[in-house]
């Protein structure tokens, strides 16, 4: 890891969210002079099914940086959380078949939520009730499982985020009847994704726009699964997302 980086990520403390018998590992980047007399963004991240574990680590993998740089503090004071789903789990709650490629992802909108998805929404309640996070500017993102998270988390809550950003995702595209008006979304994808089919975003993104919504899309020619990459170079991306607020 680069010298840098590192010292990048080390501003995000270690936390442990504990509910009854249940806990959900997770980073915290509290804002430059974090005074918590002001309020404050908060941006929810959901890692990918590569960087699932218990290390409390790994899902700074992908985005930590791009929030822990110097010029996004400056520019963009966030409280900024990073959860960990363990091995075993997934933030959707998906039907998946790996015999494909890419693989097959059915998402049932009767399925009950997974529990680290459970544990993640509690955790995000819990911080919400504290006075220096700002209720109008609630967001969340992911990249592949995390943005299968990312939709399906919208449509637990539909009226708390106010915008969200989703990469190389899949989800269910009837369910964005209950959030694609309420909350500006980015999605992005790969045209070469041979591991999540590209097709999904584009059901995703035609769902929100036969519901009423008007969210931005990015189809990357080149890019195969890694977009993320694409997307987080995006210079828009997060003078974007911060410029959205439910007041």
């Amino acid at each position: 890891m680069l010298q840098g980086l590192a010292q990048d990520l080390s501003l995000f403390s270690k936390e442990q969210f504990i509910q009854n018998n249940d806990s959900l590992l997770y980073r915290m980047m509290l804002p430059k002079d974090f005074d918590a007399s002001k309020t404050y963004p908060l941006v929810l991240f959901l890692h990918g099914a590569g960087e699932r574990g218990n290390d409390n680590e790994s899902q700074l993998t992908h985005g930590a940086a791009l929030f822990a740089s110097e010029d996004t503090r400056e520019q963009f004071p966030a409280i900024v959380v990073f959860p960990q789903c363990p091995k075993g789990d997934y933030w959707a709650n998906a039907e998946v078949d790996r015999s494909t490629k890419p693989i097959t992802l059915l998402f049932p909108k009767d399925l009950k939520p997974t529990k680290s998805m459970v544990l993640a929404m509690n955790l995000l309640d819990q911080m919400l009730e504290n006075e220096y996070v700002d209720k109008n500017q609630i967001y969340v993102g992911g990249l592949s499982m995390g943005a299968m998270g990312t939709f399906e988390m919208l449509s637990h809550k539909p009226e708390t985020f106010a915008a969200a950003f989703a990469i190389c995702g899949a989800g269910n595209a009837e369910a964005t009847a209950s959030y694609a008006k309420n909350t500006a979304l980015w999605v992005f994808h790969g045209a070469h994704d041979d591991v999540v089919n590209p097709l999904a975003s584009v059901e995703m993104v035609a769902g929100l726009l036969k519901n009423g919504g008007k969210p931005n899309f990015s189809l990357y020619a080149e890019d195969n699964h890694n977009s993320w990459d694409s997307a987080f170079a995006e210079p828009d991306l997060l003078p974007w997302l911060f410029s959205n607020s439910k007041d």
